[in-house]
């Protein structure tokens, strides 16, 4: 789970930089925050969250791209909606996305993407 915060915790940092400091709109500045997250989440869940876990490195890279994408579509599409129709602050709502985008990449990350083998663990 540290692996996952810590990404989080540094794609919420570069969006509300990009927002305060260079007046980046929330929405736009979400992919930036995404992709300097992306290579430090991979290489910490590879060697700290999944550390031994034997899946050959171009399937775990490709699966977690995978994920990361698709938990990037969610992320957009959901917080897309949460601007536009919730009163609250952007970089709350960029949290409670963040956070729930997590605990999926987590799950998705132990049970398919580093999993040893194809059969169920």
């Amino acid at each position: 789970m540290a692996v996952g915060s810590g990404a989080a915790l540094l794609h919420w940092g570069v969006v509300v930089a990009l927002v305060e400091l260079a007046a980046c709109t929330p929405l736009l500045a979400n992919p930036v925050g995404w992709l300097v997250a992306l290579a430090g989440s991979y290489l910490g869940h590879h060697r700290l969250s999944f550390r031994g876990h034997g899946a050959p490195l171009l399937r775990s890279v490709m699966r977690f791209m995978t994920v990361s994408a698709t938990g990037f579509l969610i992320n957009t599409l959901s917080y897309a909606l949460l601007l536009r129709f919730s009163a609250a602050r952007y970089e709350v709502l960029l949290g409670l996305v963040l956070v729930g985008v997590a605990f999926a990449t987590w799950w998705l990350s132990r049970h398919w993407v580093f999993l040893r083998s194809e059969e169920p663990p």
